[in-house]
């Protein structure tokens, strides 16, 4: 298990803050970080959350996956490594 997490199924209206306050009832949040669109700057509807221990991240998972943030019942998983990314498709 490791500390940092995924966030599925946010609000539009989730901030940074909002889901780091909403996590540290399951601990030490280290970093929160909603994924905004570079053109627009709006939410894509996910984000990631480090908690300061994978124990705590495991709290997390328990307290807040399915839970309302926002009017919404997010999704909490353990964030998998990022995929490389294929920039191929720009050259044709």
């Amino acid at each position: 298990m490791t500390n940092k997490l995924f966030v599925g199924s946010l609000a539009w209206a989730t901030t940074d803050q909002t889901l780091g306050d909403f996590f540290a009832q399951a601990g030490t949040v280290s970093t929160a970080k909603v994924i905004t669109d570079r053109n627009t700057g709006r939410s894509k509807g996910f984000g990631f959350v480090e908690m300061s221990t994978p124990e705590e991240a495991q709290k997390a998972i328990e307290m807040c996956n399915g839970k309302d943030l926002d009017g919404r019942n997010i999704v909490v998983n353990e964030a998998r490594p990022q995929q490389p990314r294929n920039e191929n498709f720009a050259s044709h």
